[in-house]
């Protein structure tokens, strides 16, 4: 196995309908740009509340993704 190196950035994504949702919105804008994720972790989940009830989940994030190896 090869010694990696990672990195690790921290975003929040959001949804109207779900945590996971919001958590895939933040892998899939982020995957746009970002090569080699292997792993996330939830940090922090809060909601938007409107007339009483949960109308937006907003849910942060850290991916660590392995840079580059040097040829």
């Amino acid at each position: 196995m090869a010694n990696h190196v990672y990195k690790k950035i921290e975003l929040v994504g959001s949804s109207p309908n779900s945590i996971e949702d919001a958590v895939n919105n933040a892998l899939a804008k982020a995957a746009k740009t970002i090569r080699n994720m292997r792993w996330f972790e939830v940090v922090e989940t809060r909601g938007y509340i409107e007339n009483g009830q949960v109308a937006h989940w907003q849910v942060g994030v850290k991916i660590g993704f392995t840079l580059d190896e040097d040829e």
